[in-house]
């Protein structure tokens, strides 16, 4: 039985995209039957982008779907998501060198900028205590 198990789990992978078929609705989310013959669960968190106040308004019994496998636990559960379908699979890396490259040099031209802004006002505040200063205001 703990061999039938290994089987079933080594079938499918985390990032691996499933057809799934719906089986069953709960309040919570959905079960699903993957082509492989293993059962899954769709949280209602990973329905959508958007609220979702009742899975019924996302799936419907016995729909053909596909799911992106995000977790599978050490009983052999495995948890889909329909939000994470377009996105590439959970294996790639995250970032690449250029992205970093990018926002550090976005960062230092908003630094240098910001200074800039400071220094400007701070000299504006300045001026313009020191004309108010010798003027005074004259009583009479």
């Amino acid at each position: 039985m703990i061999e039938e198990k290994k089987a079933e789990t080594s079938s499918v992978r985390v990032g691996d995209l499933a057809e799934c078929t719906v089986e069953q609705i709960m309040p919570y989310g959905a079960f699903v039957r993957l082509s492989t013959g293993q059962r899954g669960m769709i949280h209602i968190s990973e329905l959508s982008f958007n609220f979702v106040k009742k899975v019924e308004d996302v799936l419907t019994l016995q729909q053909n779907i596909k799911a992106r496998v995000i977790k599978i636990d050490e009983k052999g559960r495995i948890d889909l998501s329909l939000k994470k379908v377009e996105e590439r699979p959970l294996i790639q890396a995250p970032s690449s060198r250029e992205e970093k490259d990018g926002f550090e040099k976005k960062m230092a031209s908003f630094l240098k900028a910001s200074e800039a802004k400071i220094a400007d006002l701070n000299s504006k505040m300045n001026t313009s205590k020191g004309r108010k200063k010798p003027g005074g205001r004259s009583k009479g």
